[in-house]
């Protein structure tokens, strides 16, 4: 069996403020319960800038990328079409640490 890995998933969100705010409840009660079973290790918003458009980083505590995305699936946001893209790919931490 294949070890764990620690997976960086970035979403770029759709330009729908209002319809990310009235999803943004049940796409956070999502991932709280995977962060509850250990699946997400932390997750939270990139906020927009001038170069870049919203989205969110979130690590995950699975086997591989495919695996990553496959666990985010039914995530309400992406259920509604407000990830306009999504990527996934191992992140390596070599110095510190996330928590306590």
């Amino acid at each position: 069996m294949a070890g764990m890995a620690v997976i960086a998933v970035t979403y770029t969100y759709a330009d729908q403020p209002s319809r990310l705010d009235e999803l943004r409840a049940d796409h956070r009660a999502f991932l709280s319960r995977l962060h509850e079973a250990g699946a997400v290790v932390v997750s939270g918003p990139l906020p927009a800038t001038p170069a870049y458009p919203a989205g969110a980083l979130l690590l995950v505590d699975t086997v591989d990328a495919d695996a990553a995305l496959r666990l985010l699936d039914d995530d309400p946001f992406l259920r509604a079409g407000l990830v306009a893209e999504r990527s996934a790919r191992e992140w390596v931490p070599v110095i510190g640490t996330l928590g306590g």
